[in-house]
């Protein structure tokens, strides 16, 4: 699973838009490395001595602005999802609270609905479009939908706070919280995909678990493990995938041994690209406090 969702990713990733390939928010970018993080990293720090809601304001604040980086348009939609999932899942929360069962499955249902409806929208509206006018000759029209990075992922982690709170976790959420729960910049573009029983307690002060000094030197540790897999050994072996993937879509003949070379080539380079992701989320995420499951083994 964890493997099909950062392919998912990759796709979301390289989705073109005004004409250039989406660079500002990957986490091996000069922008991200030499820029964004270590100003998200200070403002954490500054944020950390002012209060707890200050630094959860701050890594929200600081997350949007990562999100809006790559379309600023697209902040309407996910702060739409988050207010909208919110206002849900309080509803639900009281159904379930005063064990009204069958209004709290028509919420649930309502809810899933909602998020399953634009999510197909962005990602299946056009091939279902195209394919409408192949099998009918209807020639209707759609222009092309520019998908919106990481709306699988905050999709259907919500679609899963949702689930939790019928399942009575009664989470109490507030709005502040669950915005940085959704949004937190080193999940939101290519996950892993949360639970909100996971983040929640680490958002409290008072259950942080060791120093700051301490989690920012294990967080840029694993970072860095991370880069070196995606910078080093995945692009690395890019170089030999590549060239042989260019020869096969050329329609030019290959030999066996090109081509199991080649194919050999780009497991690897798909290996070493998602693990290096999810440790470079990980640390990320560690940097500031908050410590994600294990996601790639």
């Amino acid at each position: 699973m964890s493997l099909v969702r950062r392919a998912t990713s990759q796709v979301e990733l390289r989705v073109h838009h005004a004409g250039r390939l989406v660079r500002a928010v990957l986490f091996n970018s000069y922008q991200f490395l030499f820029l964004f993080f270590p100003a998200a990293l200070v403002l954490h720090a500054v944020a950390d001595r002012i209060g707890e809601r200050t630094r959860i304001a701050a890594i929200l604040a600081v997350s949007l602005v990562f999100y809006g980086v790559w379309d600023v348009r697209f902040l309407a939609l996910l702060a739409t999802s988050i207010l909208v999932n919110f206002g849900i899942g309080c509803a639900l929360e009281q159904a379930v609270k005063r064990q009204q069962s069958v209004n709290a499955d028509w919420v649930l249902c309502a809810g899933v609905a909602c998020n399953l409806i634009v999510l197909g929208y962005f990602k299946y509206a056009r091939f279902l479009v195209v394919n409408f006018d192949a099998a009918t000759g209807a020639n209707l029209t759609l222009d092309a939908i520019i998908l919106p990075l990481g709306i699988s992922f905050f999709t259907f982690e919500q679609i899963g706070y949702l689930a939790d709170v019928r399942r009575g976790h009664l989470y109490h959420a507030d709005l502040l919280r669950y915005a940085l729960f959704v949004s937190f910049f080193p999940r939101l573009v290519a996950g892993p995909i949360l639970r909100y029983s996971e983040i929640l307690p680490q958002l409290t002060t008072s259950t942080r678990r060791g120093p700051a000094d301490s989690d920012i030197a294990v967080g840029l540790t694993i970072f860095a493990i991370g880069l070196c897999k995606k910078a080093l050994l995945a692009d690395g072996m890019a170089s030999y995938a590549n060239p042989v993937f260019a020869v096969a879509a050329s329609g030019k003949p290959l030999d066996a041994f090109a081509a199991w070379s080649g194919a050999l080539a780009y497991t690897f380079q798909l290996y070493f690209d998602f693990s290096g992701y999810s440790d470079m989320a990980i640390g990320a995420a560690r940097c500031f406090g908050i410590r994600f499951p294990a996601n790639f083994n």
